[in-house]
């Protein structure tokens, strides 16, 4: 079955400066029949920089969805909750959507902590999380749709990019938590296999402000390119830190979008490259007609990234997965999801493999002066995801179920 996603569809997100609503938000007015949603995002704290704005997207598709006539003739409505950028948090919201809010599935969660703390919620429950993030693998649940890239969508195609300039020695710098730690312990895997250098390691905890420390190590191990696995606003007074300190190495990041980069201000990361499965500056004519649509209402400057869009996508594929299985049950829907074949979105066609995790194409990006990512490089097309990797984790397979 194929899918295609709204042509008409209007983007979804507000600037960091507009946004200060705490959870408890709807989409628009329903009936007492209406079927219920919960959308589980970071609305304060550090990962609120970047949650907030997924958050928006994920509303607003609810609300185009309501607006074109509903799911299986029901409105949907949104329960929102705050995680608070805190992963228990994330757990104890994701059990008061399922267990007495009634939601019939959940889209959210930005951080693999927060993930990891709901993945129990969602398996003793039955119920299913849509998570729009990109990750680090090792995990395979029947209860979670990962629409966020794999390492093989993500870091091993920016790994292939900067191994083809010719950088030959890394420095992985990364929050302290299992993304980042997962993530390196791969890369650390594919540079020794290529024969590359691990020039050096460092963590700071999740919203750390100090980079002193790390600053000093980086100098001294003098590496060709700067892996950065750090999330939040940690990326603010590194990227100052950097700067101050007069370092030229450049960086590769992995949670910086558009979003991010102009909230921090765009002189911090200018020339800096990120990878991602897809940048506002895509050329396809979806793509144009999405972003003009898009900024047309919420401004010139609104931008959008890749969570956001994947956040959206969710949405619709949901949607999508209900009517092919025509039933709300979370077991039903997953089935679905996984054999409705092409969606066609802002950021190309894309799919859900039967492990529950999307195929999609990577692309490298070098930040402007406007915000936006020049697209350097891409992976030559659609990436199937793996979410074990063969180096890290040999001998593992996902079939949820």
């Amino acid at each position: 079955m194929t899918y295609r996603v709204l042509a008409a569809m209007t983007a979804a997100v507000l600037s960091l400066s507009a946004c200060s609503d705490q959870g408890g938000e709807a989409s628009a007015p329903v009936d007492e029949n209406a079927v219920r949603v919960g959308v589980l995002q970071s609305l304060t704290g550090t990962m609120a920089i970047s949650e907030i704005t997924v958050k928006n997207a994920e509303i607003l598709a609810i609300d185009e969805i309501n607006a074109a006539g509903g799911v299986l003739g029901k409105n949907v409505e949104a329960v929102v909750e705050d995680g608070a950028s805190e992963p228990s948090l994330f757990a104890q919201k994701a059990s008061k959507l399922i267990e007495d809010s009634g939601v019939v599935t959940v889209f959210g969660g930005w951080t693999s902590a927060s993930r990891k703390a709901m993945l129990p919620v969602f398996e003793r429950t039955g119920n299913l999380l849509w998570y729009p993030v990109q990750f680090e693998g090792n995990e395979c649940s029947p209860n979670i749709m990962y629409s966020g890239a794999q390492p093989n969508q993500q870091i091993l195609p920016a790994l292939d990019w900067a191994e083809a300039k010719g950088y030959k020695s890394y420095f992985l710098i990364g929050s302290d938590y299992v993304f980042p730690r997962t993530a390196n312990l791969i890369l650390k895997k594919h540079i020794e296999d290529r024969g590359l250098a691990t020039a050096g390691e460092a963590y700071v905890p999740l919203g750390g402000t100090d980079f002193s420390g790390v600053l000093a190590k980086v100098q001294s191990a003098g590496p060709d390119i700067i892996f950065n696995t750090l999330n939040g606003d940690s990326n603010v007074a590194f990227f100052k830190q950097r700067k101050a300190a007069g370092m030229d190495a450049p960086v590769m990041s992995f949670s910086i979008g558009e979003q991010e980069a102009q909230a921090m201000g765009v002189e911090l990361v200018e020339g800096s490259y990120a990878t991602w499965n897809y940048f506002q500056s895509l050329a396809s004519d979806a793509n144009k007609a999405f972003v003009s649509a898009y900024q047309s209402k919420f401004g010139q400057d609104a931008a959008i990234t890749d969570p956001m869009v994947h956040g959206y996508l969710n949405v619709y594929a949901w949607k999508a997965a209900v009517e092919a299985a025509n039933s709300f049950d979370p077991s039903a829907v997953r089935a679905a999801a996984v054999s409705l074949g092409t969606i066609d979105t802002p950021m190309g066609p894309v799919s859900f493999a039967p492990n529950q995790s999307l195929v999609q194409t990577a692309y490298v990006g070098r930040l402007d002066g406007d915000g936006q990512f020049d697209i350097i490089a891409d992976s030559g097309g659609d990436i199937a995801p793996e979410p074990y990797d063969p180096l890290a984790f040999p001998g593992r397979t996902c079939t949820p179920g």
